[in-house]
């Protein structure tokens, strides 16, 4: 029972036993917290419900809950690999009691766990309580049997929980295990407590009160239970280790590192495998979240992360990029438990191989850099933070990378310093988080859900429907009533009004009722299940509790509808035609046209765009139905159905599945195979046509794809088809022989394009606007001269032309200024061999350049060239060359 995912199933077992609900993880990413980058404890889902904005149908539940803490507030990154428990991503373990049982329950089922379930010998454990929590000491006196002198009473915050300066609080009682007297450190509260004898291993918080000012503490109503217990830890104890990177997940994953690397996990490797195997899980967890590298927010967090990992693989002397190649063993280790890992493996892959052999490509530039920087410091020295900001700002190193690879050496590196240049780089992304505004969810909303219910919602079967309005919203206030022209937001009891998500736009339309209207322009998903209409009064006054009609735009959603399902069939040929590391990274859904965003490592090919959009229409033309069923997530999955990553799914979902496979593995089954809750067609028919009209890059690993179908698609091409016959009467050939004849155009408009560049060259070494005399040869200090200002020669043809003048010389120096239609000068001047130990061109082009109003210029002692604004002064610029020469 003593391997990782025993404990975990046995933890949540036995909860489930005693009444409890199991509830899945919630995402990495919070959506229900804006003040939050990553979910980072096993209490983040259910905030809302401990504030009460929330209600749930269970009043107690139990998680394994994945977090991460390597940004903002929790930040344990720098820590990682050098210490025996900490970790970027870790598992909470913990059991909820919302105003269902309280101190006494969760003291004695903490109890039964540990000491029955978990067999720990009650003689090695104790616990604190807050000072003032006589209650809880009694319960440990009762229940478990402890005596006083391992109930330890601690005064400071380290026992008292809060949300915040204000909102649910209370005391906490933390169990600790003692590790025996072998081990240096003292019980919680004594002088030596930092030791490492007694380690914390649970801590239940007793939600108790409700902070109402700084001054104001009030009791609630329904007291509450929120505990957490970090799966690794106890995972140490229960394997009878002291190092959380000993137990049996970190062996798996540690020794996967060393068969790739070849180097084992001894002496100082040891730290870089630690790294390695903790930021492993990290990074796979996030990227299954829907998060990717970037240089801002999370993704800048999840690169920070990534990198680190990467530079621990080099200095294992990993020659190709590792982190990749060890997706497996995580998958292996933990995908039972988190099935996204499963899922993602295929871009999880691609993302850590990809941002691998980028950072390498500046990873050795970067450390050149530090090590000149740092040639003359010793331990105890500290590196100037400019130095540092450029590591970060031109090779990608992250602070903390810096600051690891000086670790060795005892360097520290000037933070302050650092801050101060990234605050003057404002354009940059100055802060890892400033807020998560995309989950944000107002409080207004959980009030309107908590009064009225979810919305039911219609539009799958209809686009018109009868209502009840419960609320009205103006200016982020509930209302009772709203007039004409002012803008309001509605919420019925139901609606066909599709609110936005997965990509998908809000629908638009009318809510009529007696005697008034209301034009709705857009409509969202707020809070839990509440769809929301936002539009205009444009007659009468609506009230809450009146009927209303509503009343879909039929066409609008028709093209939405098209483009959605067309949505489908693109990723799934995309997958065909690329691999099936392509996943949806983001949609757009609109009634114009539709955008696909999804990972793929490069741009794809005019050929491989032809393919995917071929493959499209073999499915629209087979006007296959489009079927949507219910099914259990696990189910869907199982069965072959694609999900979004990171999305949030309920126990039942829609699956929606189009057309037949005709070739390779599917084939013979279903081509198109979602879960999906937007709407779609009836039969891939209605699609009429996909055509994509464009491919390029978002993001690094992101591509975009653009297409448009029906009516717009066959106008669009009708457009393009007018503008080729249009071209084909002014080339006068018919339109299968415009590419031939544009090809034979340009073809000769560089041909024609070189013999005038050439007739241009000879004319201005044969005569005419010449500054000297005759032919424009001449002496100069007894040296053969060549000075001409000419038209219509580009500044890259005039080095040639001074070569050209050079030949003709023989012995002497030559200058040709150049004029351009924009009033600018270019001019070269060249010696030949013979006279480089005189005359430097490079001093003669300066002169020129100072005459036409330019500054310096350069090249070689026989050949340099420099420009100026004055084209007018041409002239002049040959006299400065003479004059140079004649000293």
């Amino acid at each position: 029972m003593s391997g990782v995912n025993d404990i975990r199933s046995t933890f949540l077992d036995f909860f489930k036993k005693n009444g409890h609900e199991i509830v899945a993880s919630g995402p990495l990413v919070p959506r229900n917290d804006p003040t939050l980058m990553f979910t980072n404890a096993g209490m983040v889902q259910f905030k809302n419900v401990f504030t009460g904005l929330e209600t749930r149908p269970y009043k107690r539940a139990v998680t394994a809950q994945k977090c991460v803490r390597a940004g903002g507030k929790h930040n344990d990154l720098d820590n990682v690999g050098y210490t025996a428990r900490h970790h970027t991503f870790f598992e909470m373990l913990g059991n909820f009691s919302f105003g269902d049982y309280f101190k006494d329950v969760a003291i004695e089922l903490a109890w039964t766990l540990i000491t029955r379930e978990f067999g720990l010998d009650p003689k090695r454990l104790l616990v604190t309580v807050y000072h003032t929590d006589d209650e809880a000491a009694g319960h440990w006196r009762k229940i478990a049997g402890l005596p006083e002198d391992r109930i330890i009473r601690i005064p400071t915050s380290d026992n008292f929980w809060a949300m915040g300066d204000t909102g649910p609080c209370g005391p906490c009682s933390e169990i600790f295990y003692d590790h025996g007297e072998d081990i240096p450190g003292g019980p919680p509260g004594s002088p030596d407590e930092d030791g490492d004898r007694f380690i914390e291993i649970w801590n239940l918080v007793f939600m108790q009160f409700e902070q109402v000012t700084p001054e104001e503490r009030v009791d609630l109503p329904r007291p509450s239970i929120d505990t957490g217990m970090g799966l690794e830890r106890i995972a140490a104890v229960l394997q009878g280790v002291h190092d959380n990177y000993e137990i049996d997940l970190f062996k798996a994953l540690i020794h996967a590192s060393e068969e790739a690397t070849g180097v084992k996990a001894e002496g100082p490797h040891r730290a870089s495998h630690k790294v390695i195997a903790d930021h492993l899980r990290a990074a796979s967890f996030l990227i299954a979240d829907g998060v990717l590298p970037s240089n801002e927010g999370r993704g800048y967090v999840l690169r920070r992360i990534m990198r680190r990992a990467m530079r621990h693989a080099q200095l294992l002397g990993a020659q190709e990029p590792l982190m990749w190649r060890l997706v497996p063993a995580l998958v292996r280790e933990m995908g039972q438990a988190y099935p996204e890992l499963s899922r993602g493996e295929a871009l999880i892959s691609e993302t850590l191989k990809l941002e691998e052999t980028r950072f390498r490509k500046t990873l050795a530039r970067g450390l050149q850099l530090l090590s000149e920087a740092t040639a003359g410091m010793g331990a105890g020295d500290r590196l100037d933070g400019e130095t540092a900001f450029r590591l970060y700002d031109t090779y990608g190193f992250p602070l903390d990378l810096t600051q690891d690879a000086l670790r060795q050496r005892d360097i520290a590196v000037d933070v302050e310093g650092f801050n101060a240049a990234m605050e003057r780089q404002k354009a940059e992304a100055r802060a890892s988080w400033a807020g998560s505004g995309e989950a944000a969810t107002e409080a207004v909303w959980f009030a309107v859900k908590d009064k009225t219910g979810a919305t039911d919602f219609l539009g799958y079967e209809t686009e018109v429907a009868e209502g009840v309005i419960n609320a009205l919203v103006r200016d982020g206030a509930a209302v009772e009533a709203a007039a004409e022209g002012e803008d309001v937001a509605v919420v019925t009891n139901q609606t066909p009004f599709y609110g936005e998500s997965g990509g998908q736009v809000g629908d638009t339309g009318t809510i009529e009722g007696e005697g008034f209207a209301i034009a709705v322009t857009d409509t969202q998903k707020k809070g839990e299940g509440l769809i929301v209409h936002f539009g205009r009064v444009t007659r009468g006054t609506a009230k809450v509790g009146q009927p209303v009609s509503l009343t879909v735009d039929h066409e609008r959603r028709a093209r939405i509808r098209a483009n959605h399902s067309a949505t489908h069939l693109v990723h799934e040929a995309l997958r065909e035609v690329l691999g099936t590391h392509v996943a949806q990274k983001g949609s757009l859904v609109a009634p114009d046209r539709l955008r696909f965003d999804f990972s793929h490592p490069k741009p794809m090919t005019d050929e491989e765009l032809a393919e995917v959009e071929a493959l499209a229409n073999e499915i629209v033309l087979q006007n296959a139905p489009v079927v949507t069923r219910l099914m259990a997530v696990d189910d869907a999955i199982a069965e072959g159905a694609m999900a979004l990553f990171g999305e949030k799914y309920g126990d039942e979902v829609r699956v929606v599945s189009m057309g037949t496979a005709r070739k390779g593995e599917k084939a013979g089954k279903t081509y198109s195979l979602e879960l999906c809750g937007g709407t779609h067609v009836k039969a891939t028919g209605e699609i009429g046509l996909v055509h994509i009209v464009d491919e390029g890059a978002v993001a690094a690993g992101v591509r975009r794809l653009e297409a448009l179908t029906g009516v717009a698609a066959h106008r669009h091409l009708d457009e393009q088809e007018q503008r080729l016959r249009q071209a084909a009467a002014l080339l006068k050939v018919s339109p299968q022989d415009v590419p031939a004849r544009l090809e034979s155009l340009v073809e000769e408009r560089r041909r024609l394009e070189r013999e005038l560049s050439e007739a241009r060259k000879k004319l201005a070494l044969g005569g005419g606007a010449a500054t000297g005399n005759g032919d424009g040869r001449e002496e100069v200090a007894g040296v053969g001269f060549m000075g001409r200002v000419v038209e219509g020669i580009s500044p890259k043809d005039l080095k040639p032309l001074a070569d050209a003048g050079k030949k003709s010389l023989g012995s002497g120096v030559v200058v040709f200024v150049g004029t351009s239609e924009e009033g600018k000068a270019s001019v070269v001047v060249g010696v030949t061999d013979d006279l480089t130990s005189r005359f430097n061109a490079i001093d003669l082009v300066r002169a020129a350049s100072a005459a036409i109003g330019g500054k310096g210029g350069g090249g070689r002692p026989d050949m340099a060239q420099a420009g100026g604004p004055e084209g007018e002064k041409a002239a002049q610029a040959v006299e400065a060359v003479r004059a140079a020469l004649s000293g």
